[in-house]
């Protein structure tokens, strides 16, 4: 079966659609799943050694300039690269209309079919062309969590259950790079900010970061900043000036990275505390001990299953305390210790 996936963007949306590849791999083992995706945010996608092939696209630049020779030939070329394929199965994943362009362009195989949403989710973009666009569209829940849509509609689509826990297939690719991910001592003792976010509203006030901070190397962690942009480098740099002040090394601002690159040092740290933002989501992916932070009540569709514990989010207007955000962390460390605990035991046992 050749099935192809359509997730353009954003960071956050195609990691929340990530479960979705180790789902119809359960369902049908040799499957081969293509994925068309900004290429901007490819890198992610080559993480998952579930992918057969990974199909780039700059759908948000050629907008911007459309009749350009350039553009032209760059369109060209995606649409023969996109189209070397015939597909079982075109899953439009987004539910827009540059997304049902793209299922439209793809090729059919024999017998083949178009699925996509029949309506919108609460919180999520929709466009009537990728009903339009569909032979097959399947109407789901409003009320759901971004994670769960993709998962219900790919396998409402092609016929299948999925287990309850999503697998986002990039923890299996750092385990088999020998990261570990059980044990607290076997993770180097830091702890990633995540602070950037594209919506200033989002946004955690810059003394509640260094606030946290303190509390943290206090306990004897490291923090390293990531950033994407001038703006979210200079507020990486205050944040790190104002931590190092009573000693060199309590902070290190991180090289703007690839998303590649990011998410392999997000691996090697002890956790994650983030706004809600596409490189905290990648955390989630990574089952990493990780507080989300919520200045809206939006958590429910787009933060982390806080059931187990090692992953949570915490809400409150205008934005969490932190202390909130602290007790949430120690949390999770003591979910994490507790795991750790339960594996030894059963190891002895076993023994």
């Amino acid at each position: 079966m050749k099935i192809l996936l359509v997730k353009l963007s954003s960071l956050g949306d195609v990691v929340h659609a990530l479960p979705v590849v180790q789902d119809i791999h359960a369902a049908f083992p040799g499957a081969q799943i293509d994925w068309v995706v900004e290429q901007s945010f490819a890198p992610v996608l080559a993480l998952n050694a579930g992918l057969h092939r990974i199909i780039p696209c700059q759908i948000r630049r050629w907008r911007k300039s459309p009749l350009t020779e350039a553009t032209r030939q760059e369109w060209r070329a995606f649409r023969a690269l996109l189209q070397q394929e015939a597909y079982d199965a075109v899953i439009d994943l987004q539910g827009l209309t540059k997304s049902a362009l793209v299922a439209r362009l793809a090729r059919l195989a024999p017998g083949g079919k178009r699925y996509a949403l029949a309506n919108q989710t609460e919180g999520s973009g929709y466009e009537a062309p990728t009903r339009w666009v569909a032979d097959v569209a399947i109407r789901i829940t409003p009320h759901i969590h971004a994670v769960q849509r993709s998962r219900e509609l790919a396998a409402r689509a092609l016929g299948y259950t999925f287990p309850p826990s999503p697998d986002f297939g990039l923890k299996r690719h750092f385990a088999q790079a020998e990261h570990a991910f059980a044990a607290p001592e076997g993770i180097a003792n830091t702890v990633a900010f995540v602070h950037g976010t594209s919506r200033a509203d989002k946004e955690w006030p810059l003394v509640h970061w260094t606030a946290l901070g303190r509390r943290l190397n206090a306990a004897g962690y490291q923090i390293v900043l990531s950033h994407g942009n001038a703006k979210e480098q200079a507020k990486s740099k205050a944040i790190a000036r104002v931590l190092n002040e009573s000693a060199p090394g309590h902070a290190l601002v991180w090289p703007l990275l690839p998303l590649d690159a990011l998410t392999q040092e997000l691996a090697r740290c002890v956790g994650v505390i983030g706004v809600d933002s596409g490189v905290s989501h990648i955390a989630v992916a990574l089952d990493l001990p990780h507080v989300q932070l919520y200045n809206f009540d939006t958590a429910w569709r787009t933060g982390p299953d806080s059931a187990a514990g090692r992953q949570v989010s915490v809400f409150a207007k205008p934005v969490p305390s932190v202390d909130d955000v602290w007790q949430a962390w120690l949390g999770c460390l003591e979910t994490v210790s507790g795991d750790a605990s339960d594996a030894s035991e059963c190891g002895a046992d076993g023994a």
